[in-house]
């Protein structure tokens, strides 16, 4: 899937380091930015996967169409060639025994 390309690209982006200097607020928010980052990939990723799905659904629904279309048309070829067949024509048995 490309979504799982993109999203691993998002995710190895370089991000802060943490170090000694921080004070506790800025580390808090790097973490807490770098869950959204986190989130926002998963996201990004699930969409990307519904649309190949939703794609993949309405792949099988056109051939599902097409099936039954060409079902319909095989049907109708196999009752003309039974009406035109002396074997598959109905035996009157009330007008033979007269």
């Amino acid at each position: 899937y490309c979504s799982r390309k993109v999203s691993s690209k998002v995710e190895r982006a370089p991000t802060t380091m943490m170090n000694a200097d921080m004070d506790p607020v800025e580390a808090e928010n790097q973490v807490e930015l770098e869950e959204k980052t986190r989130l926002i990939n998963q996201v990004l990723e699930l969409q990307h996967t519904l649309e190949d799905l939703s794609a993949r659904v309405d792949a099988v629904k056109e051939e599902n169409l097409k099936l039954k279309s060409e079902n319909q048309v095989l049907g109708q070829y196999i009752e003309n060639l039974m009406s035109a067949s002396s074997v598959f024509q109905t035996t009157d048995t009330k007008s033979k025994r007269k």
